[in-house]
């Protein structure tokens, strides 16, 4: 489900479940994985990417259509995993393998540096057409992440962004082929090992003090 591994000074954190989706399982590999991560020491920098054709489809809307009294524990789980990536104390890059929707979406923009496939792929936010509302956590941290014209744009319209599109948008910081999205998402991370520690997580934690003070506390069950 979750496989790290590590290259140099780079920990590569790859999703591997179908879509990706966010389920609870997901989410407790996730955080053991960032456990490891922030734990370990001196130079260090974290990768984040999927496997096959998707990056991540975001939540798991099954498991919520199952236990729907579950919902703000789980959402307040899903804003735990974006708070803690906008303060884990390394730089991070998002390498997107594959399709990238709604909260895979917001995952994915968490990292501080972007790499999307250029030729195939989708950066979505699809909640407009799916008749949901944005919490007041991702209200905060969309467009606190991209540039606010086009996260009005993508929340408001559910436009499907090519690579090309998403780049042009602003909403990743490089384009690749398939086969060196995460090679170039490896070495980019490498090249920004050396800035690992408190530093780093307390600039970004300082920088995006509302945004997780929104993910941390206005949607828990």
């Amino acid at each position: 489900m979750i496989d790290l591994q590590r290259h140099a000074d780079v920990f590569v954190l790859q999703m591997d479940a179908d879509e990706n989706r966010l389920s609870p399982e997901m989410l407790d590999a996730f955080g053991r994985a960032l456990g490891e991560v922030e734990q370990a020491e001196g130079a260090k920098a974290l990768v984040l990417t999927g496997t096959g054709k998707f990056f991540s489809n975001g939540l798991d809307l099954d498991h919520l259509g199952a236990n729907p009294n579950d919902l703000l524990p789980y959402l307040f789980r899903v804003h735990s995993l974006f708070s803690r990536l906008l303060s884990v104390p390394c730089a991070t890059v998002s390498a997107l393998n594959g399709h990238t929707f709604a909260a895979g979406a917001m995952l994915a923009i968490c990292a501080d540096h972007r790499i999307m496939r250029g030729d195939r792929g989708y950066w979505c936010l699809p909640e407009v057409d799916l008749g949901m509302q944005f919490t007041a956590g991702m209200n905060a941290l969309i467009p606190a992440r991209v540039p606010p014209m086009t996260a009005h744009e993508a929340m408001v319209t559910g436009r499907r962004y090519t690579g090309p599109e998403a780049h042009d948008a602003g909403i990743v910081d490089e384009l690749a082929a398939e086969h060196e999205v995460l090679p170039r998402a490896i070495e980019v991370a490498q090249a920004l090992a050396g800035k690992a520690g408190p530093g780093i997580a307390g600039i970004r934690t300082h920088l995006h003090a509302h945004v997780i003070a929104h993910l941390q506390g206005t949607e828990r069950g």
